[in-house]
């Protein structure tokens, strides 16, 4: 979401929390470009990938991907991950508006 709301401050304090719960610096680049062709997320990262990409650049999401994240997360987890992806959008556009 940082990236594609070009919210530099929430890239740069997630980053190294990212990278400390074990994620890979080779990740974080490929989430700057195409993430879902570079071959080094799994399964379930590109579905939360999708449904991050659809509704943070559509706000509506493709009820194919929402039934990705179903049938690889359940019902529960599904709504955790769409709250989420709002809740980060909300935070990356109230930084960007405040030129934060």
């Amino acid at each position: 979401m940082a990236v594609l709301n070009r919210a530099d401050f929430e890239w740069g304090v997630h980053h190294p929390a990212y990278l400390q719960a074990g994620g890979t610096e080779e990740k974080c680049e490929a989430l700057r470009g195409d993430a879902t062709e570079s071959g080094l997320f799994n399964e379930e990262e590109l579905a939360l990938l999708a449904l991050t990409d659809q509704s943070t650049r559509q706000v509506e999401v493709d009820a194919g991907v929402i039934d990705e994240v179903k049938r690889l997360f359940g019902e529960a987890r599904t709504v955790e991950a769409v709250a989420t992806v709002a809740a980060y959008n909300m935070v990356s556009r109230f930084l960007v508006a405040l030129a934060v």
